[in-house]
């Protein structure tokens, strides 16, 4: 093969989230500690791996999420910041030069002030821990390998993708495009359970390579709605447009205050497990300035200071996806050597000059009364005389799906359309 051509590598990132659930436990195993995530953020968490990258994936979150939303057109929006950085953080073990400091500062990361081995240990130590087995949640994540038969890998790339990324590795014939197309689909759809389903539209035969990362899990909500209270009623896409959703709605006690830093309502729900899903109501014609001032400082100090209230709730039931070309939205972020002509992936292989030929992130989120299993009780809160307010998700709203043991925002999205999949 000339020198002068240069092969191309697919890089795939799936996510498939129903009913969000319990991220992670103790990797330690001890059923005491992970009935308390504060207790492990005072007594155990500090010197994690995985709390060194947590910042930067929290950066990583916000600038992707930021150029996403900005964007002409843009309806709406769901994505896993982790699934995309634990893939171009595995790609970067193959990378030199240039591109190999382009991705990792794209993904918010400053190789002056981390070593990068730091980075990777980081990554390496979240992986482990988000696919700890527990008996409330199915959780998945990790990454698959498609090698074209013909091609000679640099084995210490091989090697560190393996044991740092839990790689599994397979062999493929790109030339034969179909074939090698339905091998890699019917990987991510079973690593998936079938929710992520033809991830693959299009296929080189020239590809040399191709990396996907998956995450999959459900769950279900530690207090669930009633089914029968779920109602259809007006959802207000914008001035012009209402559209018709089904409603869940509850009248008890949640963590939901109205913030004045984001003029909006912050409601913060938990699912069984370590994870806690924010649901951000801004005002009237807030919405870009809530986007514009969201942070992880501010997350954080949700976190920190919850304390409960009664209202009168009424969440949608939704189901949306978001599929993104990632040359495009991570070029936006400063990574745009890999995509060329003149990326240096030698890290990888040095018989032919190889460039990221696609990289396509889909995911998928499911909210609903229960998650996947039905709840077997009914529990009843005693309110107060006074009325409850209301407060309403009935027009766009910002979610983040917030994992408390790792603390990494590991889902983010905007919902403007429920009706829109």
């Amino acid at each position: 093969m000339p020198s002068s051509i240069t092969w191309g590598l697919l890089l795939l990132t799936g996510l498939c989230c129903l009913v969000p659930g319990s991220l992670a436990q103790d990797p330690q195993g001890d059923a005491d500690q992970k009935t308390d995530a504060s207790q492990h953020d005072h007594e155990h968490q500090q010197e994690l791996p995985c709390h060194k990258i947590a910042p930067n994936l929290a950066d990583f979150a916000f600038s992707l999420y930021h150029h996403v939303a900005h964007q002409p057109d843009t309806t709406n929006i769901f994505f896993s910041p982790v699934s995309i950085a634990t893939a171009f953080a595995m790609l970067s073990l193959g990378a030199k030069g240039d591109t190999h400091t382009q991705i990792l500062e794209g993904l918010n990361f400053n190789l002056t002030e981390q070593a990068e081995a730091q980075i990777h240990e980081g990554f390496q130590h979240l992986l482990l821990t988000l696919n700890q087995t527990d008996n409330q949640v199915e959780l998945t994540t990790g990454n698959g390998l498609f090698i074209n038969e013909s091609a000679n890998l640099v084995n210490k790339f091989l090697e560190d993708v393996k044991n740092l990324y839990h790689s599994e590795a397979f062999s493929i014939n790109f030339k034969d495009t179909e074939a090698a197309k339905k091998q890699i689909n019917d990987y991510v759809e079973k690593r998936t359970q079938g929710k992520i389903v033809d991830l693959v539209k299009e296929l080189s035969e020239d590809a040399l390579l191709a990396l996907v990362n998956y995450i999959f899990f459900k769950g279900k909500w530690e207090k669930p709605f009633n089914v029968e209270l779920t109602t259809e009623e007006d959802f207000h896409v914008d001035e012009n447009t209402t559209v018709k959703v089904p409603m869940m709605n509850c009248l008890g006690k949640f963590d939901v205050h109205h913030s004045d830093m984001l003029s909006s309502w912050v409601l913060l729900l938990d699912y069984v497990g370590n994870a806690t899903a924010f649901f951000i109501l801004p005002d009237q014609g807030k919405l870009k300035d809530l986007e514009d001032t969201l942070s992880k400082e501010i997350l954080a100090t949700f976190l920190e200071k919850r304390s409960s209230s009664f209202v009168n709730l009424r969440l949608p039931k939704l189901s949306i996806s978001g599929t993104y070309n990632l040359k495009t939205v991570l070029g936006n972020l400063g990574i745009t050597k890999v995509f060329s002509n003149q990326a240096d992936l030698s890290g990888i292989t040095e018989e032919v000059p190889l460039k990221v030929s696609k990289a396509v992130h889909k995911a998928v989120l499911t909210v609903d009364e229960k998650g996947t299993e039905a709840a077997g009780a009914t529990g009843m809160e005693i309110m107060t005389v006074s009325l409850p307010p209301d407060v309403e998700f009935n027009r766009p709203f910002v979610l983040i799906i917030y994992d408390r043991y790792t603390k990494s925002p590991l889902f983010v999205g905007k919902v403007v359309d429920p009706t829109k999949t």
